[in-house]
């Protein structure tokens, strides 16, 4: 395998970026990191090197341009097998794809209301319910996880595809100040400890 390279936007607005950036950081796995500024000119013109359809993130694997979020992760869990960054048992595993599947095609009021600014503190707005709606469904999904696989990360022991997908939504809920039940705030605790989450965060903040 050629050297991973992974094309990302500005860490402190894209989401998506995070979600393959800190899996390949918490799995050990080795890439370059090729940052680009959303929105402007040179962003659309570079862009089109490495996809055809113009957004971040997009992982280089030599001849190989692999795009979306969802498609990146799991080119990765099937390239390294090793690394088991999918439960190993059927029925976790199962779980672990709907909920991934669920954050990638859904929660919009969520995005809409709460949308991704790592460089802000917006403690203190109000929301409409149906972004509180978003808000106690992944909650719910936390404290479901933690209680059957015994946590600290959604699926045990490990940091998996699963804490990829929901490590953006710890940084909404910490940029707005969310305050949920005691699992589900431990869970971003876990999270926002993480080496790998303080980097992306230095990064928001040069």
């Amino acid at each position: 395998m050629a050297d991973l390279q992974l094309v990302i936007g500005d860490k402190k607005f894209s989401s998506w970026s995070l979600r393959p950036w800190i899996l390949l950081k918490e799995s050990k796995i080795p890439f370059t990191e090729i940052s680009l500024v959303l929105n402007t000119p040179e962003f659309f013109e570079k862009i089109k090197l490495y996809s055809n359809a113009g957004k971040v993130p997009v992982l280089v694997d030599g001849d190989i341009k692999v795009w979306d979020t969802l498609s990146i992760v799991e080119y990765i869990a099937e390239s390294f097998p090793e690394k088991n960054l999918w439960p190993k048992e059927k029925a976790a595993r199962a779980f672990a794809r709907s909920i991934v599947a669920e954050m990638h095609s859904g929660f919009g009021d969520l995005r809409k209301n709460l949308s991704m600014n790592l460089a802000e503190k917006l403690h203190g707005r109000t929301f409409p319910e149906e972004a509180w709606k978003d808000i106690r469904r992944i909650e719910s999904i936390w404290k479901e996880c933690l209680n059957k696989y015994k946590g600290p990360f959604l699926f045990g022991k490990q940091f998996g595809i699963a804490d990829a997908f929901y490590t953006p939504v710890v940084g909404r809920f910490l940029t707005y100040g969310i305050d949920l039940d005691p699992a589900a705030n431990s869970y971003i605790a876990t999270i926002s400890s993480l080496y790998s989450y303080k980097e992306w965060m230095d990064g928001v903040l040069k």
